[in-house]
């Protein structure tokens, strides 16, 4: 999935030679920056966190590349199509900057990692390479880039995590909002690359965790989004009364900001979710009742070569027990076709899982060989892409049911929804999200409702995607 992210700032154009201060927040910037964000949302958090960084370094924001003084692309390396993605892109706006002499070309993030002797020497498209954990850095570096000289910082940290700077937040609706509470991955997934590109894990204060919840809260927002690459792993000692808090302690904490405060949070590995986890999202209202439990294969003999640590049938258990605890919860999850040696039969397993579970919603994707995983030193990639392809349609075809299905199943009940903005068919009409995270979409009539309010919605009707409903005034 490709995602565009800039943040929309009136620019007055040039003036000789100079340009016009970009005026943002109150305060004035000479310079401006574009950036676009790939992957994961932790990628987009983490453009907010470079946005701050700048911003402290008299760079404004702006929606127009061509305009800009330094042009970044937050980069992911999950997927080969990503990168070519991000290629492209890099092309389109060397052919600006061969118009525009001083413009700087910056790759941010999992790809500059991954791949930053080939962005330097063998493509020449970037003049600045920075690593996910060396964004304190980027001022200095785009100081060093403008005499002329490659600049890079790839450097992993172990205990980096941005915990103290305050995020800008791009493009937003003003209700929603990410928060990053740990960064890295310690579970070495074998097809995964972002134990390699973003180190280990290590968790965010919960002090200023909650402080920025709270913050958030009292500039209008309705809704949190803790994240990080396993959250339930979340672990961090306050030494000034030596206790640990879990991600259990951390999601109370947060739901106690203000009972108006929705939390939600992503992602889960299967292995580390706990009942005290379950117990506090059904203790506390305003903790949504979702979980992404991705689940990659429904073969025991797969998940052992993706080193997943579960087998099918615990895996399973899992599911049951997230439901008996919240009866009402929506699960989703994150499904690979075509991994290393995989069969029929193990291409079957994953479908039965897939209709055991009965997922509200997933994301799926043929397997795409990282170089530098485990899979690609262990493993031969041995299913051909068309049965690799073939296999991904008929998991779509059966999400596609499992979802159309489970919207069948709300119609007649009414759920509280916060509306997030605008229908993106109709200005007419509200959009907004349940607790269980399906988008309903219902007419705005005269109620009187604005961006950011909670209303109970009836559900009428669907599709796969989206419930539809009236308001219950």
């Amino acid at each position: 999935m490709l995602e565009s992210l800039s943040s929309k700032v009136h620019d007055e154009g040039r003036q000789g030679e100079a340009y016009a201060p970009v005026v943002a927040d109150g305060r004035e910037f000479r310079k401006k920056f574009y950036i676009e964000s790939y992957g994961c949302q932790m990628n987009f958090s983490d453009s907010e966190i470079v946005a701050s960084i700048l911003n402290d370094n008299g760079f404004g924001a702006t929606g127009n590349y061509a305009e800009a003084d330094l042009v970044l692309l937050n980069t992911c390396s999950i997927r080969e199509k990503a990168e070519q993605t991000v290629r492209n892109r890099l092309q389109v706006f060397q052919q600006v900057k061969d118009n525009r002499p001083g413009m700087l070309i910056g790759v941010l993030g999992c790809m500059a990692e991954r791949l930053k002797e080939k962005f330097l020497e063998e493509e020449k498209l970037v003049d600045i390479v920075v690593g996910p954990d060396a964004y304190r850095t980027l001022p200095g570096l785009v100081a060093e880039a403008e005499t002329g000289q490659k600049a890079v910082n790839v450097l992993l940290s172990r205990d980096e995590t941005y915990a103290d700077i305050s995020p800008v937040r791009l493009d937003s609706n003003g209700v929603t909002a990410f928060v990053s509470i740990m960064r890295g991955c310690n579970n070495m997934c074998s097809f995964c690359v972002v134990p390699f590109t973003r180190g280990r894990e290590r968790s965010r204060d919960a002090i200023s965790i909650v402080r920025e919840c709270t913050d958030l809260f009292n500039k209008g927002f309705k809704e949190v989004t803790l994240l990080g690459q396993n959250v339930d792993s979340y672990y961090w000692l306050d030494e000034t009364n030596g206790r640990a808090v879990t991600f259990a302690h951390l999601l109370e904490m947060v739901a106690l900001v203000d009972p108006s405060l929705r939390v939600r949070f992503s992602t889960s590995h299967p292995k580390d979710i706990t009942d005290e986890v379950l117990q506090t999202m059904a203790r506390y209202e305003n903790i949504c009742r979702y979980i992404h439990l991705p689940v990659q294969s429904g073969s025991t003999r797969v998940l052992q070569l993706m080193n997943r640590t579960y087998t099918r049938e615990w895996y399973q258990a899992k599911v049951q027990r997230i439901l008996s605890v919240l009866p009402d919860c929506g699960l989703s999850t994150d499904i690979i076709a075509g991994f290393c040696s995989e069969t029929e039969e193990d291409h079957q397993d994953t479908l039965s899982l897939m209709e055991y579970a009965r997922y509200d919603m997933s994301y799926m994707f043929f397997y795409s060989e990282r170089p530098g995983t485990l899979a690609a030193r262990r493993y031969k990639d041995d299913v051909p892409e068309e049965v690799k392809k073939r296999r991904l349609e008929e998991i779509v075809r059966l999400q596609n049911r499992l979802s159309l299905e489970k919207n069948k199943e709300d119609i007649g009940k009414i759920f509280t929804v916060l509306i997030e903005g605008d229908s993106k068919k109709s200005a007419a009409d509200w959009r907004g999200r349940n607790s269980q995270n399906k988008v309903v979409v219902f007419p705005k009539g005269d109620a009187g409702l604005q961006k950011g309010d909670y209303v109970q919605v009836r559900i009428d009707g669907c599709t796969g995607a989206t419930l539809i409903g009236r308001p219950v005034i």
